[in-house]
């Protein structure tokens, strides 16, 4: 820590406030507080994984995003993943008799080597019957095969999705980020 504060207070110095130090949240705790500019903007969970999820499910990718937004605007509004947004690649959905999308889940940002989910989101009147499990295994299986791992941040306090990941076969680890 004696070295990373003064390069960080020097990248700062450089970069302005687009810099956000990211990384283990003691690690990141503790720079703030050595580091007067900085302030704590975020902890929540890491979680990532190389299993493929072997789970039931009737998750499909969607052609195209309709309907998407609809639902994130009411399950999740805080969502990072949004429809037609930069590195968003596509969407998966469990959906109902009729075709009206239940639960989604976004192939976003993924690299080479590491598939990200995101854009989780489940109507609220359909919550409780394992549909993000669902939606989640299949994006996830998709992921791993194709990048060898998949990973996704959630809520370290959203402890029902945090189980659910980790029945997955995701790990969990704590970060933070931190802001001018």
């Amino acid at each position: 820590m004696d070295d990373l504060a003064p390069l960080v207070s020097q990248a700062l110095a450089e970069l302005g406030p687009s810099f956000r130090p990211f990384g283990e949240e003691p690690v990141i705790r503790e720079l703030v507080d050595r580091v007067p500019e900085l302030s704590l903007r975020a902890t929540f969970g890491w979680m990532e994984t190389t299993v493929v999820p072997s789970h039931a499910t009737t998750a499909a990718w969607l052609d195209g995003d309709a309907g998407v937004e609809a639902l994130l605007s009411e399950a999740s509004p805080e969502s990072y993943a949004q429809p037609g947004d930069s590195g968003v690649l596509r969407w998966a959905a469990v959906t109902g008799e009729a075709g009206e999308l239940l639960s989604v889940a976004a192939d976003a940002w993924s690299a080479p080597e590491i598939g990200f989910i995101a854009g989780v989101a489940t109507r609220p009147d359909a919550r409780g019957q394992g549909l993000s499990r669902q939606v989640c295994a299949f994006v996830t299986a998709e992921l791993v095969k194709r990048h060898g791992q998949a990973a996704l941040m959630v809520h370290g306090a959203n402890e029902i999705a945090v189980s659910v990941y980790r029945k997955l076969g995701y790990t969990y680890r704590a970060v933070a980020a931190a802001q001018m």
